[in-house]
């Protein structure tokens, strides 16, 4: 129970303070800044990973969740509740932030800015890179060392950066999910459910391959 409490209150403040400074950026004529979205995501990412990174191993995705599942480092029976706890984080995030800004159209759901495939395959890349690293600094399905959350959250804030402005840098499919949800834009959202599990996955044996260890 305590690993299901973590991966949603650790969700919840993902999505809270993540989306909520792309909608407070919205509220304020941009007072917050791209650059401080980007940061915002990773900054709560990386405290998170610190916070509950030894109690669930801090997941907060359900891509990432099943990416360790393949990786044979997280048990097959455990995946469904991880994966509900952390879309109740995420949803309860959005719908808090719907009564605290009830005139925003999107809450910060991901939205392509260019063409389908250009996000689908951006998301694809994204959760590819951010799993690879992952999996480098994490001991089973739990992070390891002093290190890992910056690493973590350095990663997620450098995508955000460069591929924000037109995928949304998702790679988290409860992330994109309850904003999209909550605010009505499901019109895209199948984007950022198969991506980002598509990209984790793809990690998987890319990470195995990389730690074989060569002759000599």
């Amino acid at each position: 129970m305590n690993k299901l409490l973590a991966e949603s209150l650790g969700t919840f403040c993902l999505v809270f303070a993540g989306t909520g400074a792309i909608v407070v950026n919205q509220s304020t004529g941009g007072t917050v800044t791209h650059v401080g979205v980007a940061l915002t995501f990773g900054l709560v990412v990386m405290a998170m990973i610190y916070a509950f990174g030894d109690v669930s191993g801090a997941h907060l995705n359900p891509a990432v969740s099943v990416a360790f599942v393949l990786a044979r480092r997280f048990p097959v029976r455990e995946l469904p509740g991880y994966v509900a706890a952390q879309l109740v984080g995420a949803f309860t995030a959005s719908a808090l932030l719907r009564v605290l800004f009830p005139a925003n159209e999107t809450l910060g759901a991901t939205l392509p800015t260019g063409s389908v495939w250009q996000s689908l395959v951006l998301e694809v890349v994204l959760t590819f890179m951010l799993m690879l690293v992952i999996l480098s600094v994490s001991s089973g399905p739990k992070e390891k060392g002093i290190m890992a959350g910056i690493a973590v959250g350095g990663v997620v804030g450098l995508e955000a950066l460069f591929a924000g402005p037109i995928s949304g840098a998702s790679m988290n499919p409860a992330r994109s999910l309850a904003p999209a949800v909550v605010s009505g834009h499901v019109e895209m959202v199948w984007v950022y459910l198969l991506a980002p599990v598509v990209g984790a996955a793809l990690a998987v044996p890319c990470f195995r391959l990389l730690r074989i260890p060569g002759p000599g």
